[in-house]
C-alpha cells in the first residue's frame, strides 16, 4: 500500500516542514510515502461564495485516482484513538488499495470532496492550524505503525 497526503497549503512555516519531515523519515519503505501540496487559493476578505474552496475541491479531485481509498481530515468525521488508528490502518492496507489522506483548505473542503471520501476522520475536536495538523496527522501514522509492528515508540 502506498499512502499520500494530499493538503491544500503550499507556504507552511519552518517548522512545519521540520516536524513533519521527522515524522515521514521514519515511515516503512513500503509505503512510499508522498506529500502533494495544492496551493491556497487566494479569498477576498468579504467573499463568503465558497468559491476558493469550490476551486480547491475540483483541484483535490483532480488529484485522485479512481481506486484510492480516500480519507478527509474534516472535524465532524470520526475520531480515533491511537489504538483504534493502528486499527484502521490494518484494515486500510489489507483492502489493496492506495491510500490517499486529505487536508482541505482554511474553509475546508468542497461538498464534492467529501461525497467522494470513503471516510470522514477528526483529529480532534479543537480548530487546528493546517500545519498542526499535517505534523498531527505524520506523527500519529507513525504511532499506529509502531503499535502494529511492536516498536516501543508507543508507550501506556
Amino acid at each position: 500500500m502506498h499512502i499520500r497526503l494530499l493538503a491544500v497549503g503550499d507556504r507552511q512555516p519552518s517548522w512545519v516542514d521540520d516536524a513533519f519531515g521527522i515524522y515521514t523519515a521514519r515511515y516503512p519503505r513500503e509505503w512510499k510515502f508522498r506529500l502533494d501540496v495544492i496551493p491556497t487559493i487566494r479569498r477576498n476578505k468579504n467573499d463568503k461564495s465558497h468559491h476558493a474552496m469550490k476551486v480547491e475541491g475540483e483541484l483535490i479531485l483532480a488529484k485522485l485516482a479512481s481506486t484510492e481509498q480516500v480519507v478527509l481530515l474534516d472535524e465532524r468525521g470520526k475520531q480515533l484513538t491511537s489504538k483504534s488508528l493502528a486499527s484502521q490502518l490494518a484494515d486500510w492496507q489489507s483492502d489493496g488499495r492506495d491510500l490517499c489522506l486529505i487536508i482541505g483548505g482554511p474553509d475546508g473542503a468542497s461538498d464534492a470532496v467529501r461525497q467522494r471520501a470513503d471516510m470522514l476522520w477528526s483529529l480532534s475536536e479543537l480548530t487546528l492550524p493546517h500545519g498542526m495538523a499535517r505534523v498531527l496527522l505524520a506523527e500519529q501514522l507513525y504511532r499506529a505503525w509502531s503499535l502494529q509492528t511492536g516498536h516501543p515508540y508507543h508507550r501506556e
